[in-house]
């Protein structure tokens, strides 16, 4: 029993360590083909930003108009 909330107390923890809170609320889906041959485009569902990457991977960083860097 003693192991079982310590075990959940750790995996809190490293909850909190690790996730990357400006992205919390970002949830990007690809809408198409970008101008090039791995480009992809991308929609944020939470906020409605949208972005071309250059590697067809979703961008890392949260992208919502009028938010700070």
């Amino acid at each position: 029993m003693v192991f079982a909330i310590a075990g959940l107390i750790v995996a809190f923890l490293l909850i909190l360590l690790f996730s990357n809170r400006p992205m919390r609320h970002c949830r990007w889906r690809a809408q198409g083909r970008g101008n090039g041959e791995k480009s992809c485009k991308f929609r944020c569902m939470a906020c409605g930003a949208e972005t071309i990457t250059a590697d067809g991977q979703p961008p890392r960083e949260c992208l919502r108009p009028g938010r700070r860097p």
